[in-house]
């Protein structure tokens, strides 16, 4: 059940995240003021990321995800057990750290800058190691 809550919510996870990105980078380029949107655009993308890596971390503790260990040489195992867990870490590091910055940013193209990059380069990262084989099936 777990499993289909983490899988259910990242699909909500994935949308917010391309908002904020596409909303930062908009924001970016038409030089718009920084409102109280943006702000809890930036905020929902960071809590609802954060919300997945607890649910993420519950399927890949209450998994046996320790059986996958021994076969690191099929990639799509490699995927699920090593590379998925550890870049969607890195992409929520990069979210926060997105997060923090904008907070230390007093112009308003600084922060949409600081979103669009940070939040962006971690929606790649995301984007990079779905495993789409599960979600696609």
């Amino acid at each position: 059940m777990i499993k289909n809550i983490h899988s259910y919510w990242a699909y909500i996870v994935l949308v917010v995240l391309i908002f904020a990105v596409v909303n930062a980078i908009i924001g970016l380029v038409k030089k718009k003021e920084f409102t109280h949107k943006d702000f809890r655009l930036g905020l929902f993308a960071l809590i609802l990321t954060h919300i997945q890596l607890l649910i993420g971390l519950g399927v890949y503790i209450a998994g046996n995800w320790y059986n996958f260990l021994s076969d690191m040489k099929n990639s799509y195992t490699r995927l699920l057990a090593l590379e998925h867990p550890l870049m969607m870490i890195i992409a929520i590091v990069l979210i926060t750290m997105g997060w923090s910055k904008h907070k230390k940013q007093v112009k308003s193209e600084s922060k949409f800058k600081s979103f669009a990059i940070f939040y962006g380069l971690a929606l790649l990262i995301i984007l990079s190691r779905i495993p789409w084989s599960n979600w696609l099936a």
